[in-house]
């Protein structure tokens, strides 16, 4: 499996919504997800940041639902401020967030350092589950809510083999796309905080640790998956890892 979202490999059109929301600042295409969304950085010319996520109705992605998550977990973890949120007459909604310092964990600074940044997930996943409180969380990222969403073309034999999943490790709130680009490191090649929380809610962390470490050989290649268990602080589950790879897959 490879990663189906990734920086735009060259220019594309600037959604008039994105451009309204930019003002005089400079706009940059940073990301493109696998439903036709797109992810700008709106550049101050005094060098402050802010990100503008736009997406297609027909992406069928809420990003309200995103704010909602965001608003909730920022008194507890590093987020994004949410600065606005908005929908076009044709169903794209755009939300606009505050820049948060640091370099994603897939920017070629990290890139060069994988091992520097396998560890960061693995610290940074442990301090977001620390952080936010379970009890208190209303968003559900838990198997049974996960399998009513299941992809239509998912094989019979794959959702037998759901319906089986191992007992709930703790409730932790999970991150719910904890994939390398969605972590941010400092220079120092310390965790800053996490971004892409629109499917955030309570879980086994396990649903959040196999994705991770599956991600590095995504994008450093393997042999580093090691690296984000011992840095979270636990040794390898085998049963959660591939249940929840396998879930990952069918979602």
């Amino acid at each position: 499996m490879t990663p189906l979202a990734a920086p735009p490999p060259g220019p594309v059109p600037v959604p008039a919504a994105v451009r309204r929301a930019a003002g005089a600042d400079a706009v940059a295409p940073v990301w493109r997800n696998e439903l036709g969304g797109l992810t700008f950085r709106l550049l101050a010319h005094d060098g402050t940041a802010r990100f503008a996520k736009w997406s297609p109705a027909s992406a069928g992605i809420d990003l309200a639902a995103e704010a909602a998550r965001l608003r909730w977990a920022s008194p507890w973890t590093p987020v994004p401020e949410v600065l606005d949120l908005s929908d076009d007459a044709d169903g794209a909604q755009l939300l606009v967030t505050r820049g948060l310092p640091g370099r994603s964990a897939v920017d070629p600074r990290w890139l060069a350092e994988p091992a520097t940044a396998a560890r960061a997930l693995g610290e940074g996943l442990r301090s977001l589950h620390d952080a936010l409180p379970a009890d208190a969380c209303p968003f559900d990222w838990g198997v049974e809510a996960r399998l009513a969403r299941l992809r239509p073309d998912v094989r019979p034999e794959v959702r037998a083999a759901l319906a089986d999943a191992p007992d709930v490790e703790r409730a932790v709130v999970c991150h719910g796309d904890a994939c390398a680009p969605n972590t941010l490191l400092a220079d120092d090649g310390r965790w800053t905080a996490h971004v892409d929380l629109g499917t955030l809610g309570v879980a086994d962390p396990w649903a959040d640790l196999a994705v991770a470490a599956m991600s590095t050989g995504w994008n450093y290649g393997p042999g580093y998956e090691g690296a984000v268990y011992e840095a979270y602080g636990v040794e390898p589950d085998a049963e959660r890892i591939a249940y929840y790879r396998m879930l990952w897959d069918a979602g």
